[in-house]
């Protein structure tokens, strides 16, 4: 009996986790691990051969390749901008959205519905509205805002990206902060008004320390989306003007399917994990320490 119920708890193990770890060694694993071999190579991508290059890809990248700097201080201040003004308007919708409003269900809708549609298309749809839509309401209403060069500087062509980002995914991180704000106890909130606290102290000494679990999964995500932008920055801008918003995802990318060097591009791909990686552990256990449980 013994026997046969432990020969069950495994069939039911391997049904139930065997798929998943199988998909996972293959779809990540064995990328992951093989992009390390490559990182230590000079391969074009292309060839059967590969020629072993060491240490040689890494120390280029770090003192003959300006490039890879620029796209990384560009995507380190993308994501500094994305994820500070995602997390603040997806919890002010959220907040708002859990008031008593005959239309919040509507509005939840369409708030979200930017999420859903591709990086590719939705940088497409923003590209029109910055050269074309932009420049007609410009000529209508005379304000220089609308007639700004948007894609076509530097610094108009950043705060371009980080629009377009935040309006995509502020909606996803407000339901998650819906959620959070829902599960919030009624019963603290009635007695912070009893205690005479007003609106903005409820908010701050009760809701938000209640909902910081929903802050570390939005920061985590946050972060995660902004270092790794690549569809929407090459639908919109394809890096420019002269690579001024060339994200270090699409700098890969450039690196090893434009250029042929795949070796230099997992490289790179390499680096950038490992920083992603720290950068993410380490919010993740900032948030945690502030978590108040009840």
């Amino acid at each position: 009996m013994v026997d046969r119920s432990k020969r069950s708890r495994l069939m039911q193990q391997f049904i139930f986790v065997g798929p998943t770890s199988l998909f996972f060694f293959v779809i990540v694993l064995i990328p992951f691990f093989l992009g390390l071999y490559y990182s230590f190579t000079s391969w074009n991508g292309i060839s059967q051969h590969t020629s072993w290059a060491g240490l040689r890809n890494y120390l280029h990248i770090f003192t003959k390749d300006p490039s890879f700097l620029n796209s990384f201080w560009f995507t380190a201040k993308f994501t500094l901008f994305g994820l500070v003004l995602t997390n603040l308007l997806g919890f002010t919708l959220a907040y708002v959205l859990t008031r008593k409003l005959f239309t919040r269900n509507v509005l939840r809708t369409v708030f979200f519905v930017p999420h859903v549609i591709g990086g590719l298309l939705l940088g497409f749809i923003w590209q029109f509205i910055f050269v074309r839509g932009f420049a007609s309401l410009g000529a209508a209403t005379g304000w220089s805002f609308f007639n700004l060069p948007w894609l076509g500087t530097e610094s108009t062509a950043f705060w371009a990206v980080v629009i377009v980002f935040v309006w995509q995914n502020a909606g996803y991180l407000m339901v998650i902060y819906i959620s959070a704000i829902n599960n919030v106890p009624k019963g603290l909130l009635e007695a912070s008004k009893v205690d005479g606290a007003g609106r903005l102290q409820s908010l701050m000494n009760v809701t938000i320390p209640l909902v910081m679990p929903a802050v570390t999964v939005c920061l985590f995500l946050s972060i995660s989306w902004s270092f790794k932008v690549f569809d929407l920055n090459l639908a919109l801008t394809k890096g420019g003007p002269f690579k001024a918003t060339e994200s270090v995802a699409l700098n890969i990318y450039n690196e090893a399917y434009t250029i042929s060097r795949f070796g230099m591009g997992s490289a790179k791909a390499i680096i950038f994990f490992i920083i992603v990686a720290v950068i993410s552990m380490l919010q993740v256990r900032a948030t945690k320490k502030r978590e108040v449980e009840l």
